[in-house]
């Protein structure tokens, strides 16, 4: 295998870190809304574990890998998830208040990974491929519609719109370390419909719970709910071709070509507008 500091730097693919305070960070930090705001903490619930374990499924394959470029990209993707799973301990910290507890999905999760890393490699990082598909799916969703970039509170646009950017950047990276190893389609797909419904009522659940703890102050906000309800429905409903088209046989991730997206994304990165700087 090639010695680490002689591999070439991988292109697109850049490791940085995000400055933001979450104290300054509202309750309702996207357009205002109860819902969508609790949708988004039970997302960041899953990301400090999810970050870690899609880093290991990545490794238990590594040394089978021989391409440099992709080795490459392998590293980029381990200090992006790094410094994504920092940031969201960070974020999720500052929500543990008497009234307003993310840590039941937290527990669940810590269970399912163990559980998980006891099945075979292959079927890791096939759940891993599938998880970035969602993430990178949604980040670039956000990125691509102003009305919701533009409803996020400054502060909280910090961590959110860093994370967007960077899970697409990555998001073909378990892909191909699972096309270089495994390339089963079958089981890709297998994955991808057992996680599915799995992953999307355990969001479900979770951002329910947070809303029935913060109920005295979410549920009067009828007219900010039903905006988030409506942002929500539309992204779901808009998703739903992406989604699918994770189950054709000749899929990859790339194909959704997002590049000049991630140029004007990139710029204002570099610009300073959120604040956000290389890690060391």
């Amino acid at each position: 295998m090639t010695i680490l500091t002689q591999r070439p730097q991988a292109q697109g693919i850049t490791v940085r870190r995000a400055q933001f305070d979450p104290a300054q960070i509202p309750r309702y930090y996207p357009a205002n809304s109860p819902l969508l705001s609790h949708l988004m903490n039970a997302l960041s619930s899953t990301f400090p574990l999810g970050e870690q374990f899609f880093v290991h499924s990545v490794r238990l394959v590594r040394d089978r890998i021989q391409d440099p470029k992709l080795q490459a990209e392998i590293s980029a993707f381990i200090g992006q998830e790094a410094m994504h799973s920092k940031a969201h301990v960070e974020f999720n910290d500052s929500w543990r208040q008497d009234d307003y507890q993310l840590d039941s999905t937290m527990r669940w999760l810590q269970k399912e990974e163990y559980r998980i890393k006891q099945i075979p490699a292959r079927y890791q990082l096939a759940i891993t491929c599938a998880f970035e598909h969602f993430t990178a799916m949604l980040g670039e969703y956000i990125l691509m519609h102003p009305e919701l970039t533009e409803a996020f509170d400054p502060e909280a646009a910090k961590l959110w719109l860093w994370h967007a950017v960077e899970e697409s950047e990555h998001k073909s990276v378990a892909f191909d370390a699972y096309q270089a190893v495994y390339g089963d389609l079958k089981v890709r797909r297998q994955i991808m419909l057992s996680i599915t419904p799995a992953f999307l009522s355990l969001i479900a659940n979770s951002t329910a719970r947070l809303f029935w703890q913060d109920r005295r102050a979410s549920v009067p906000r009828v007219r900010d709910n039903l905006r988030g309800l409506w942002i929500m429905t539309k992204m779901g409903v808009t998703l739903v071709p992406e989604y699918l088209e994770y189950f054709k046989a000749d899929f990859h991730p790339a194909q959704r070509d997002r590049t000049q997206l991630l140029d004007q994304w990139r710029e204002r990165l570099a610009s300073g507008k959120l604040q956000l700087k290389r890690a060391a």
